[in-house]
């Protein structure tokens, strides 16, 4: 990561024999004396900014979970209820971009307690709603907070780390959004059974608070903000930032936006078939799950302990993230395609359900990491808000699309049909990929 001298952060060099390589130092989080340079990741910060992405996941799916009392509370149907996910998405797609550009320049750490602070206002007022009108909007002040959240979580931890860590630093994060899925949401339930529905929404509250105080104390200040951009063709086409230092190993050099759009692009395609097919889950793994003793609440937990564990294993690839990414999005394709064949034996339908739980997992830290890297630090903020528009719209679209095709086809043309969805974004990254490499 290529790193400036500051007032809040410093660089230390060694001695190549041509060139001082410089490495990033994190500055303490009151801004006192900077940490000394390490390959040790920064756990405090990263473990806290992982549990406000556990926070950010179960607040947009806390409606699924206690559908029918919020339904019976508000005097809404259950139609009605569930669009509060639909709606929260669409808040994201469309206010990240300009939530991030109105608080571009701004500490990062502020703005990430902030966004928590508002995430629990919007929690504490949708558990005091007194009608489903003031619902929505309470729903859509956390939506935005959220959309503003996952942009700039997204670009402080790769301003936290070198480049050779970024994966695993991007995959511990992440790894609390995945625990809001298998953790989050269910004991959000268990507090709506025992306390009601506005309890839990009223917990999250409390949580939420928690959490911007957490970020506030805990989470180290980036060392140095991002470097000026390194016109293609300049003196950083050698390898060289703007300061003359080497940059991070194993870094991409400076490129333009095209990689980093077609990349984007290719991994939406991606989100569309995975998405549309894990939308009807539920309906696609019946003959396993009547096979386990907890029914389809079991195999929904199967699921998501493979996709904590594909989390998991995703930090362990380091620099190869690229490869790594086009194996886990070939490797999603077939487990897709395999839904097909899961009422043949209630063991093989398992099996699949692990393995496609596993290889979707690892693909989110591989394409968050990756897009991150071809952005460059130059474009960090631009990437970080490009993220969640592209992984929410692409669930949104996905979801749409699945629905048509059950409606005029039945769900046992989707597997086949997502798969080939997914096949194709594969190659594409696998094309464009060795192309820019080349």
């Amino acid at each position: 990561m290529e790193t400036t001298a500051t007032t809040t952060g410093t660089t230390t060099g060694t001695t190549t024999g041509t060139a001082p390589t410089l490495e990033p130092v994190l500055a303490d989080p009151d801004a006192g004396t900077p940490n000394r340079p390490t390959d040790v990741l920064p756990w405090p910060s990263l473990l806290v900014l992982g549990a406000g992405t556990l926070l950010m996941v179960t607040a947009e799916m806390l409606p699924t979970a206690v559908l029918e009392q919020m339904s019976t509370g508000l005097g809404v149907a259950e139609s009605s209820t569930g669009m509060l996910v639909s709606v929260w998405a669409a808040v994201v797609v469309v206010l990240s971009f300009p939530l991030v550009r109105l608080t571009r320049g701004r500490d990062r750490r502020a703005v990430i307690a902030g966004g928590l602070a508002v995430l629990a206002l919007s929690s504490a007022l949708t558990a005091l709603a007194p009608t489903f009108q003031l619902a929505v909007g309470a729903r859509i002040l956390g939506a935005a907070a959220v959309g503003l959240l996952w942009a700039t979580t997204n670009a402080h931890v790769a301003d936290l780390v070198p480049d050779r860590l970024l994966g695993r630093a991007v995959a511990v994060v992440l790894g609390g959004a995945t625990l809001g899925m298998v953790v989050g949401t269910p004991l959000a339930r268990l507090v709506a059974d025992a306390a009601g529905w506005r309890a839990a929404f009223g917990a999250l509250a409390v949580l939420g608070v928690l959490g911007a105080v957490a970020v506030r104390l805990v989470v180290a200040r980036a060392a140095a903000p991002a470097a000026p951009e390194v016109p293609e063709g300049g003196a950083g086409a050698a390898g060289a930032t703007a300061d003359g230092a080497e940059p991070d190993p194993g870094a991409p050099a400076p490129r333009g936006m095209g990689p980093l759009l077609v990349v984007t692009g290719l991994v939406a395609l991606v989100l569309v078939g995975h998405y549309g097919a894990y939308t009807y889950i539920t309906r696609l793994t019946e003959a396993p799950a009547e096979a386990l003793p907890g029914g389809m609440s079991a195999l929904l937990l199967v699921f998501g302990l493979a996709s904590a564990v594909g989390v998991a294993l995703a930090g362990r690839f380091g620099n190869r993230t690229a490869p790594a990414l086009v194996v886990s999005v070939a490797a999603t394709a077939l487990t897709v395609a395999a839904l097909g064949v899961v009422d043949v034996h209630p063991a093989v339908g398992l099996a699949v359900v692990v393995a496609w739980g596993v290889v979707s997992g690892g693909m989110p830290p591989f394409a968050q990491t990756l897009i991150l890297r071809l952005a460059g630090p130059e474009r960090r903020s631009f990437a970080g808000a490009l993220i969640p528009v592209l992984f929410n719209g692409g669930i949104a679209v996905g979801a749409a699309l699945a629905s048509l095709v059950v409606a005029g086809s039945g769900v046992t043309a989707l597997p086949l049909l997502s798969a080939l969805v997914v096949a194709a974004a594969a190659i594409g990254l696998a094309l464009s990929l060795r192309r820019a490499a080349a």
